[in-house]
């Protein structure tokens, strides 16, 4: 049953199971938009207990959706990933109230490595922050054919 699937289907599926026990981004509210082989989009609020003492949100948060989004990315092929490596550059503030919008693109994928930017948005489309990331896996399947039926039976 896990050859039969397309690969957006597989990839939408990897994310699922990636966020299915995510508790940190869940806690920040982080809601998974679109995943596609090597492709993803997550979206995250600012709430009023995410900002700093400057009233603008905290650059660690915008970090997570940036990697959490990384993470679904990279992880669309159905093998197991993890960064090797990653920085961010905040372009502007995101501020209580904001609707961010994370999307990650694989810029180069290898056998064991891949490269992705993930820009970070307002909702009025401005660019807040740019993220690299450079990710590694094991070979590993994220899903098998024994977890798989039970992706399916969440729907």
């Amino acid at each position: 049953m896990l050859e039969s699937l397309d690969k957006n289907e597989l990839a939408r599926l990897c994310g699922k199971a990636l966020f299915k026990t995510d508790s940190a981004s869940a806690a920040l509210g982080i809601t998974i938009g679109v995943v596609s082989p090597g492709h993803a989009t997550a979206s995250m609020h600012i709430r009023d207990d995410m900002v700093n003492g400057l009233d603008i949100c905290h650059g660690g948060l915008i970090f997570s959706l940036a990697d959490s989004t990384f993470a679904l990315a990279c992880n669309s092929h159905n093998l197991v990933s993890y960064a090797m490596g990653c920085h961010i550059e905040f372009l502007r503030p995101a501020l209580k109230g904001d609707e961010l919008t994370a999307r990650a693109t694989e810029m180069a994928l290898t056998r064991h490595t891949g490269s992705y930017v993930v820009s970070v948005t307002n909702q009025i489309d401005k660019t807040i922050a740019v993220f690299h990331g450079r990710s590694s896996n094991r070979g590993q399947p994220l899903i098998t054919h024994a977890n798989l039926n039970e992706l399916l039976e969440d729907e």
